[in-house]
């Protein structure tokens, strides 16, 4: 099975209105750009997109809610995002907030094939609204249920012709365990390789868990909050 794409676009040709993508990154450490370009690109819409942020206004998941192609965002930090906070307010755009802890655990309870588990995170709070309570050791627990997508894409350092995954430091973040929870995962790379070129204790996610891989470009990499110290001579 051919895993490579020559592009973004090509990568993501059968995504449709209405699909539901995981979206990997921190911040905006790490992210899809590519991929994100292309969804751009393509003009879906109707998307419910799962990522731990909402970008800011002008890049990563913004450029999407920009051109309102997004109708339900999943995240646990939507704070730099002017559009989406616009959009929330006006009723435009559905949300539900999750505890970060609690989202990554969902994800990550898919890729193991686990349909629930439970979590005190929420728990007298608007999170637990609907939700099954039981208490364990006197303590009380919501359930969560596991979160899949029809699509995960990922961004890596390093991979190789049959999916294989390396990422650099904190770039691991969301997308390791969103590799694992995508019926369809597509992962771009800054640089891919041949099969057995990647040494195989540094490999984060195995091959199995990628469906499509292809070379990106034009990472901008960009840096979400810069803080510097004063100069005090010019103080």
């Amino acid at each position: 099975m051919n895993k490579v794409f020559e592009n973004a676009a090509s990568a993501l040709h059968d995504v449709r209105d209405g699909a539901t993508i995981m979206l990997g990154g921190f911040g905006l450490c790490g992210i899809p750009e590519n991929c994100i370009s292309a969804l751009v690109a393509s003009g879906v819409r109707g998307l419910t997109c799962i990522s731990n942020n909402a970008g800011v206004d002008d890049f990563g998941l913004g450029l999407l809610l920009q051109r309102h192609q997004v109708k339900k965002m999943l995240a646990s930090y939507v704070g730099e995002n002017g559009e989406f906070e616009r959009q929330l307010l006006s009723g435009e755009l559905e949300v539900d907030l999750i505890p970060q802890g609690t989202l990554v655990t969902r994800i990550q309870m898919a890729g193991m094939g686990i349909p629930a588990f439970f979590t005190p995170a929420g728990y007298g709070t608007e999170v637990m609204k609907g939700k099954e309570v039981r208490e364990f050791g006197g303590k009380h627990y919501l359930m969560e249920l596991s979160l899949h997508a029809e699509f995960a894409l990922v961004k890596a350092w390093k991979g190789d012709e049959m999916g294989n995954l390396v990422f650099r430091k904190t770039t691991r973040n969301f997308s390791s365990v969103m590799a694992r929870a995508g019926t369809i995962t597509v992962a771009e790379v800054e640089e891919l390789v041949g099969a057995g070129e990647l040494d195989p204790d540094q490999v984060h996610v195995p091959g199995i868990y990628v469906h499509r891989i292809l070379q990106g470009s034009h990472y901008e990499k960009r840096i979400e909050k810069r803080t510097v110290r004063l100069d005090a001579s010019k103080t």
